[in-house]
């Protein structure tokens, strides 16, 4: 029997409704050499999926980085395509990506993108969905290395990936930034936007929470590595993270002083660091609130501008809550 050429590993708990969207994608699919492994990270429920397609089964659960890892193991293709359970692929989403492998010999990785279109007509989901459009494709360093090896849709040749061995199960969340960082040590990870999934976005307060705990996980990274590296966000991201913060500080405090203090020109020179920040946030943004204003207009983008202040918000208290947890554990 043909060895299959892709080996599509897809880790899934409790996903049913949206994994059988996924599976139907992918039977759709103009490119036929492939193999579907699910990992089933120990659900409360039972999967049932078309005749060839292989699920591995944990008895616990343990995390999206251990389902991918068990299923990895099974696989028997040359090279891996890891796959979200919530994102369905185009006819010709893994003929792109066997394509590149097969022209490029020295290929190792590449990553893909969500696009830019939502369903619904919710102001949230169209605003991620835009955000991490322009942050891949109009935002990111052109030079191709520093990509996230990002597990909604990427792929890596599978002796590469055993012999790093496979995805850190200590991670729950972030799992795919800590493998990027083994990857780039000797690798490329190429970023290809034509190898595209469709993702339906949350509300703001799933994402929100999921944004927390990934910034968690990556402050407990960042403490072990001591070295920042443009993976999962960039430099310049990073300072209008600062900026967004410190915006939404000031004017928190602004509002305190208001009542408390009776002094003029504090209320003032609070007003004027609220103004200072938030002017430096925009002009660190422009080119995504440029991008935002092309496709939605003006009312469109000044609510993406406050959206983005409060995720920025929540990505810093993440941050603080693993810095108080290791201190106070230390203590």
């Amino acid at each position: 029997m043909k060895s299959p050429y892709l080996s599509i590993i897809i880790p899934a708990y409790n996903a049913s409704a949206h994994l059988s969207k996924l599976l139907l994608s992918i039977k759709k699919s103009t490119f036929k050499n492939f193999e579907v492994i699910v990992g089933d990270d120990s659900s409360n429920e039972q999967y049932l999926v078309d005749k060839g397609i292989k699920i591995v089964r944990l008895t616990r659960n343990k995390g999206p980085a251990a389902a991918r890892n068990v299923a990895a193991k099974r696989a028997k293709g040359e090279v891996l395509v890891f796959l979200d359970s919530d994102v369905q692929v185009y006819p010709d989403t893994l003929k792109k990506i066997a394509e590149k492998f097969k022209e490029d010999h020295d290929l190792t990785a590449v990553t893909g993108v969500w696009d830019k279109h939502q369903k619904t007509a919710n102001f949230f989901p169209q605003f991620k969905a835009l955000r991490d459009w322009s942050y891949w494709t109009n935002e990111r360093d052109r030079d191709g290395y520093y990509y996230l090896f990002s597990t909604r849709i990427a792929a890596i040749r599978r002796e590469v990936f055993l012999r790093l061995g496979g995805f850190n199960e200590a991670f729950r969340q972030m799992e795919d930034v800590e493998l990027t960082y083994r990857i780039a040590k000797r690798y490329a990870i190429i970023f290809a936007p034509d190898v595209r999934v469709h993702h339906e976005f949350e509300d703001f307060w799933p994402v929100a929470r999921k944004y927390f705990w990934r910034s968690f996980y990556w402050t407990k990274l960042y403490r072990v590595r001591r070295k920042f590296d443009p993976v999962a966000t960039t430099v310049w991201e990073s300072m209008a993270g600062v900026t967004a913060v410190g915006a939404v500080a000031s004017i928190v405090l602004g509002i305190l002083i208001f009542f408390i203090v009776p002094m003029t020109w504090v209320k003032v020179g609070t007003l004027g660091v609220f103004g200072v920040l938030l002017i430096l946030h925009i002009l660190l943004l422009w080119r995504f609130l440029r991008f935002v204003y092309s496709q939605k207009g003006l009312v469109f983008t000044i609510k993406a501008l406050a959206t983005g202040l409060a995720l920025y918000t929540v990505i810093a208290a993440g941050a603080i809550y693993f810095s108080v947890r290791e201190r106070l554990s230390v203590v």
